[in-house]
């Protein structure tokens, strides 16, 4: 069931480009061969035979990106068609990416039909290399949805063995609005706070979330709720700016991950939307972790489960409507 879900989300992204496999699809044996394959010239090598038998071609794909995260490290990212040369028959999608240091990582995305022990090893193969290389996995879904129009981050969870809808269904929705202990607080003199530390007579930031104003409040109250398994609503934001160069596409991304009750109103550009209501693409103020500076952040990816058994927390300031957590401008209670 679980991979099921991961393939029809793969399926989904691929089948574009899958159009004339007439039910040929990767195997185990290949997607191993296929992670050997190596191209010499990233920059002028964009169609090359293997053994007589494969191609790499990276026409449709054009440019590569170049992407910057928070960390300031500039990381490369080539995509190659993985052909069978008889027949013309797409098995998936080769996938390079080079370091800061010029090390270089190979990926082989499979093609939609591929068995599900191909799959399971695709996504053993990602996270291991997400525990070397961080952000990988982040910064890969980020290209891949470019370039594909899939969001591999769900299906990376699913995966996982993640039954997202078993794990809501076990957490307690109430009337509760408010944050895990661990959310971050954005202070008077810009450094953070757990929230649960928060008390009354600190000083915090809040902002406007039309002009972006910030200003200095104090803390009227810091509510405290029981401890329960609460619903927590985990959204992942992103912000990019993509430049296209000679070289290729120069991609700066940036992420913030908020945790809330799924009943906590957040501002958006429409209006105050309750965190479990937050849908892709819609848009918040975040500050930026470069600049210091308030901009719109797009939601990327929203989950909701059960958040153990927890106390969680929400700040009544003496001024403004909202308080930044996690580096997001939410709502006071």
């Amino acid at each position: 069931m679980l991979m099921a879900v991961g393939l029809l989300a793969m399926a989904c992204t691929v089948v574009h480009a899958q159009d004339t496999t007439g039910g040929r699809a990767l195997s185990l044996a290949e997607y191993e061969k296929a992670k050997t394959f190596t191209v010499g010239d990233l920059d002028k090598d964009t169609y090359i035979k293997f053994e007589n038998t494969y191609v790499l071609d990276r026409n449709d794909f054009g440019k590569p990106y170049f992407i910057t995260g928070d960390d300031g490290l500039k990381k490369r990212i080539d995509l190659y068609k993985l052909i069978l040369k008889e027949g013309r028959v797409d098995l998936g999608t080769l996938i390079y990416y080079t370091t800061e240091k010029d090390h270089r990582y190979t990926v082989c995305l499979p093609g939609f039909n591929a068995s599900p022990a191909v799959w399971e090893k695709y996504f053993s193969d990602i996270h291991a290399i997400d525990r070397e290389e961080k952000n990988f996995v982040l910064k890969l879904s980020y290209v891949l949805s470019k370039e594909l129009g899939f969001q591999l981050y769900r299906a990376s969870a699913a995966a996982q063995g993640k039954d997202l809808r078993k794990e809501r269904e076990s957490g307690t929705y109430g009337n509760d609005i408010c944050f895990p202990g661990d959310m971050q607080v954005t202070m008077a003199d810009g450094s953070t706070r757990a929230v649960r530390e928060i008390k009354a007579g600190d000083e915090i930031v809040t902002v406007n979330p039309v002009t972006h104003r910030s200003e200095a409040v104090a803390v009227k109250e810091l509510a405290v709720h029981a401890a329960k398994d609460y619903t927590i609503a985990r959204v992942l934001l992103l912000a990019a700016t993509v430049v296209d160069t000679v070289g290729g596409r120069a991609v700066v991304l940036h992420s913030k991950w908020l945790e809330a009750t799924p009943n906590h109103p957040i501002p958006t550009p429409g209006g105050h939307k309750k965190a479990g209501e937050l849908q892709e693409g819609d848009e918040l103020v975040c500050v930026d972790g470069q600049t210091g500076e308030y901009r719109t952040y797009k939601v990327w990816y929203k989950t909701e489960s059960a958040g153990g058994v927890q106390r969680v927390y929400n700040i009544v300031a003496g001024g403004g409507s909202t308080v930044v957590m996690n580096g997001v401008v939410v709502s006071q209670k």
